[in-house]
C-alpha cells in the first residue's frame, strides 16, 4: 500500500489481545496500522508499551460534545466516538484513505474465485491488493465507504443469497475504508454503524459492503473489553432499538437464529434509501408521470 493509506484498529481494555493487528499481517497487509484508543482507557500505559508509535489517542470527551449519540445517557463507553475521530486522526497523519477495524478478526476470505465460483474457505493473503481495489472503488463512485461482509452473513453456504453473485449491498459494517475528503458521521450510542448506513442511506448517500470478501470475528460479548461491557448493560433489545428509534418508519424489532435465537433489528430497504432509476427510464420531454 501507499504512504496515503493506513489501517486503523479501533481498541478498548485490551492491549494484549488485539487480534486483528496479527490477522492483517498474516492475510498479506504491509501498510501502516495504527491502534485507536481513547484517553480514558485504563489500559492506554499497555498499550503504549506494547505497539509505541503505534498507538494513536485521541480526546473521548471532546469527541462526544459534537457527536449524536441518540440519548443522554452518561455512559461514552462506546466506540461511536472513535469511528468519528478516525477522519481527524487521518488528516493529522497525512492521510488521504484509511480503513476502520475492530480488534477482534481472526482471518479475512475471498468468497468467489476468479470463475467467479462461490467458495467456502479462501483464505486471503494478499490483502494489499484487496484494500488498493477498494480504494480504488471510492474513487470511481460517489460512495461514501465499501466495507466486507461478516461470516454470519453467509450462514447456510451457497443456499444464501449473499453466494449466488458478487454484488454489492446496502449494509455497511466493521471494515469501513474510507476518504478524508468524505466524512462520515456515525451516530447512536449503539448500533453505530447500523444506525449511521441506515439514516445515511436514507438521505441519499452511498455506503455499501460486497459480497466478494468477508471476514470472521469473535462473537459479540464473549470477550473481555471492546463494546462488551456496554452491550451485556443495555442488552440486545436496547442495542437495536436505536436504530428502530433512528428509522422508525421501515425499521423494527424482531428476531434472529436458529436454535439459540436473540433480538435483533429487521430493515425493510424498499422504504429506507432512495431508489436508482435507470437513464432509459427518463421522458425524452422531461417531464415525469
Amino acid at each position: 500500500m501507499g504512504d496515503d493509506f493506513a489501517a486503523f484498529i479501533l481498541t478498548h481494555g485490551r492491549p494484549d489481545n488485539v487480534k486483528t493487528y496479527g490477522t492483517l499481517r498474516k492475510c498479506g497487509y504491509t501498510g501502516a496500522i495504527y491502534l485507536i484508543v481513547d484517553d480514558e482507557d485504563r489500559s492506554l500505559k499497555d498499550y503504549r508499551a506494547r505497539y509505541g508509535d503505534e498507538v494513536i489517542v485521541f480526546d473521548k470527551a471532546k469527541e462526544a460534545e459534537t457527536t449524536d449519540r441518540g440519548d443522554n445517557f452518561e455512559s461514552l463507553g462506546t466506540v461511536l466516538f472513535a469511528r468519528n475521530a478516525c477522519f481527524k486522526i487521518a488528516r493529522q497523519l497525512g492521510l488521504q484513505y484509511f480503513i476502520e477495524l475492530d480488534d477482534d478478526y481472526s482471518w479475512f476470505e475471498y468468497r468467489f474465485d476468479s470463475s467467479p465460483k462461490f467458495v467456502t474457505n479462501g483464505q486471503i493473503r494478499s490483502l494489499d491488493l484487496v484494500f488498493a481495489a477498494q480504494v480504488e472503488f471510492l474513487n470511481s463512485t460517489e460512495a461514501k465507504t465499501i466495507t466486507m461482509l461478516q461470516g454470519g452473513d453467509f450462514i447456510g453456504g451457497r443456499l444464501n443469497q449473499n453466494a449466488t453473485a458478487i454484488r454489492l449491498t446496502r449494509k455497511a459494517m466493521n471494515s469501513f475504508v474510507c476518504d478524508v475528503d468524505r466524512p462520515i458521521d456515525f451516530l447512536g450510542r449503539l448500533n453505530d454503524d447500523v444506525n449511521t448506513y441506515v439514516v445515511r442511506g436514507r438521505e441519499g448517500l452511498l455506503m455499501f459492503s460486497t459480497t466478494q470478501t468477508s471476514l470472521c470475528q469473535s462473537d459479540t460479548q464473549q470477550s473481555v473489553g471492546g463494546l462488551t461491557e456496554a452491550y451485556l448493560e443495555a442488552g440486545t433489545y436496547a442495542k437495536s432499538f436505536y436504530t428502530v428509534m433512528m428509522q422508525p418508519s421501515s425499521v423494527k424489532i424482531g428476531s434472529m437464529g436458529d436454535t439459540h435465537r436473540r433480538v435483533h433489528h429487521r430493515i425493510r430497504w424498499c422504504n429506507t434509501v432512495p431508489k436508482i432509476l435507470r437513464e432509459d427510464t427518463r421522458r425524452q420531454d422531461g417531464q415525469t408521470d
